[in-house]
């Protein structure tokens, strides 16, 4: 699988020690090719990790690049290193959300920003082009860094607006599930830094997951379990690179990624006022969490890269995806799972009130999400079927097709990081959510798929 978000694959089958070097090596070149000097390499906790960033930073080296070894450190905080120390880029050796078996390599350019489509489509026409990598004359140093994660809270803690003291009076108990993950490395260290009682699960950071890590309301009912029983105001639970926070609230009930961004949205617009960017698979929570501020929201395509970037156009003061990924631009343009917590802190200290009871107050939706196996071919027949099931709703063709009117909405597409095809839609109840899901399955089959 190839695509802005990198290049993922199961491990052993599709990405191997010598995958890694091909790529990595044709990286470095890429980089040096656009004046790069200095690169960051870091990892989440999967078990074939530390052999694959070993292999990246032979490659990168011998293509002659110093390499700044991070180790086992969240994404958000890789991505801040390469912004912050004024590296021309880095890889980090995750797969994020996807399940056990896989892996990954995520690639960085200069400010920490994952590659755009258009630099990622050069990028791998070099690897393609069946032309030798050619190695450096003097390979590159390769350095150790075991301060990023520090540097990456003090950060975020410094942001002038961010007043957290109302944070800290309220002395949070605050459930976490890191998933084995390299969320260990750092959300215990930030909420007891905010004056929370932690009570925690699978602080282990040894790649052995226990449920799927994708943090989503189906994979986390155990997780809901302990919130409940250890009488927490808040359950944080994360994926094994820490981009992507889910919230649960005091009754244990799992809230739905999107809310993380809605709760990171108002919080932020509270403060400073500014245009809101979200991709095209998130919930109208989140335009309604910006309305009330008097702000409209933006959509892009979903991937981290493509909301980047349109983030940077568009000047955006918040923004990110309904996957529980929220980008503060003030502490980085990257998906940050700590910074979507202290946000979601915030918000609760604001309030005065519980999870449960924000999450009423506000108009509330279903969201129901199916994939199917990628068909083969171009996916228009599909959309052009859709579109002839659900009449009259505006049509937006940014990223596949997503169909929408004013409390609902259908979108479907390939996926970026899975071999299948995504199939998301919203409505005020489930039923009207489902019935959308079964018109875009209908409609594949119309299609012929």
């Amino acid at each position: 699988m190839r695509s802005v978000s990198g290049l993922r694959g199961i491990v052993g089958r599709d990405l191997t020690d010598d995958v890694v070097r091909r790529y990595a090596a044709a990286f470095g070149s890429f980089l040096r090719s656009r004046g790069g000097t200095t690169v960051a390499l870091a990892r989440d906790s999967r078990q074939s990790g530390p052999a694959f960033a070993k292999a990246a930073a032979e490659a990168l080296s011998g293509a002659g690049l110093n390499v700044v070894d991070l180790g086992m450190v969240p994404t958000p905080t890789a991505q801040m290193a390469v912004e912050v120390d004024g590296l021309a880029g880095g890889i980090i050796v995750t797969a994020s959300h996807n399940p056990i078996e896989w892996n990954a390599l995520k690639f960085m350019g200069p400010g920490g920003r994952f590659l755009s489509k258009g630099e990622a489509g050069e990028f791998f026409a070099l690897v393609d082009g069946g032309k030798p990598i050619p190695s450096a004359a003097t390979p590159g140093a390769v350095r150790s860094d075991s301060g990023a994660v520090r540097r990456h809270l003090d950060r975020v803690f410094a942001l002038p607006w961010l007043d957290l003291s109302n944070v800290k009076q309220r002395r949070f108990t605050v459930a976490l599930d890191c998933v084995r993950g390299a969320g260990a490395t750092v959300m215990p260290q930030l909420l007891e830094a905010l004056g929370c009682r932690v009570h925690a699960i699978n602080l282990e950071p040894d790649g052995q997951f226990p449920r799927e890590p994708e943090p989503t309301p189906e994979h986390l009912a155990e997780f809901g379990e302990f919130v409940r029983s250890s009488k927490a105001d808040i359950g944080i639970a994360v994926d094994p690179d820490v981009d992507r926070c889910a919230l649960v609230d005091e009754t244990g009930t799992p809230i739905g990624e999107d809310y993380t961004l809605a709760f990171a949205v108002r919080a932020v617009l509270a403060r400073k006022r500014g245009p809101v960017v979200t991709n095209l698979s998130t919930s109208l929570v989140v335009d309604d969490a910006a309305r009330a501020y008097g702000q409209t929201v933006e959509r892009a395509p979903v991937g981290e890269a493509n909301v980047v970037e349109r983030m940077t156009a568009a000047g955006a003061v918040v923004g990110g995806e309904g996957n529980g990924g929220v980008i503060l631009p003030d502490a980085h343009l990257g998906r940050d799972a700590p910074v979507a917590a202290i946000l979601a802190l915030l918000l609760l200290a604001d309030s005065g009130s519980t999870v449960s009871k924000m999450v009423n107050s506000a108009p509330r939706y279903a969201i129901v999400k199916a994939k199917v196996a990628r068909p083969v071919g171009s996916l228009e027949p599909w959309y052009q079927a859709l579109q002839r099931r659900v009449p009259g709703a505006t049509a937006d063709r940014q990223d596949g097709l997503r169909l929408a009117s004013a409390d609902r909405w259908i979108h479907v597409r390939p996926s970026g990081t899975e071999p299948v095809a995504r199939i998301i839609a919203e409505a005020p109840t489930q039923s009207d959510a489902q019935q959308l899901i079964v018109q875009g399955e209908a409609a594949l089959k119309e299609a012929g798929f």
